[in-house]
Order: structure tokens, then C-alpha cells, then sequence
């Protein structure tokens, strides 16, 4: 069982510090709100089920189609970090880009070097989790002026 780390005070002020998803009763909390993201992002990318389902770590279908028809199921770390990442790409497209332009930019192809002419959304379903990470900070980068 992963220890508990307080969230640190000084002078009267409180940080936020991550979620710790190691915790059943945090998972099971921020589960449907992930769920329902996650489900309105692909729809909004124009993510085909089959990729989604391997966004998720290779969910199988009639998980998959179960998740769909009822966000109640309470997911792993693993998905919940998944769904993340996947979240902050959303918001920081929608920072950076006009709304058609935000949903489109996952299959455009793209000429940034790190993809090879691919489009991110493919790029992320080769590499997983790190091409997540990795186009994560490509955005935020770009988000911060670098």
C-alpha cells in the first residue's frame, strides 16, 4: 500500500498536489467524471473505437462498449493516467488552436520532426503512455512561448 503524503502548508497557503490514484476511493471518485471526458474528447477527435479502446492500454470490446453504455465502472491507475494525459492534450489544444483546428489535430498529419509526417493521434498509439507524455510536452511547450 503506497504511503499517504500530506499536502503541504506554509504560512496559511495550501498546494494542490496530484491525485494519488493508488488510493480505491480516489479512483472510484474521479472514475465517471474520467470516463465521460475521455468518451467526449474521442468523439470531438473522431477517434475510431478500436483506437480509443487502445488509447486506454487495450481495453477489449465489450469492456469497452459496457464503459460506454455506463460510466460506472471505477478504473486502474493506469487508465486514469492514461485518460490524463489524454485530457491535457485536449485543454492545451483548445489553448493553442482554434476549436476546428483543436479537433482536427490529432489525424492531421503533422511536420513536426517527432512525427515523421504521421499524425499524433498515431504516433501516440505506437509509443503508448511515453508518446502521450511526449506530445504533452510538445503542446505545453508551445502553450509556454519555448
Amino acid at each position: 500500500m503506497a504511503a499517504a503524503f500530506p499536502i503541504p502548508q506554509i504560512a496559511g497557503y495550501r498546494f494542490d498536489v496530484a491525485a494519488n490514484l493508488s488510493e480505491a476511493g480516489t479512483r472510484a471518485r474521479l472514475s465517471p467524471a474520467a470516463i465521460k471526458a475521455f468518451l467526449r474528447v474521442m468523439e470531438r477527435w473522431g477517434v475510431r473505437d478500436q483506437d480509443a479502446r487502445a488509447l486506454l492500454g487495450g481495453l477489449s470490446s465489450g469492456s469497452f462498449y459496457t464503459l460506454k453504455k455506463a460510466a460506472r465502472r471505477n478504473l486502474d491507475q493506469d487508465t486514469l493516467t492514461r485518460i490524463s494525459l489524454l485530457l491535457g492534450i485536449f485543454k492545451a489544444l483548445n489553448i493553442l488552436y482554434s476549436r476546428r483546428l483543436a479537433d482536427a489535430w490529432m489525424t492531421l498529419p503533422n511536420s513536426n520532426p517527432i512525427f515523421q509526417g504521421a499524425t499524433p493521434l498515431a504516433y501516440i498509439l505506437c509509443l503508448g503512455v511515453p508518446g502521450m507524455l511526449e506530445v504533452r510536452h510538445l503542446l505545453d511547450a508551445r502553450r509556454g512561448g519555448q
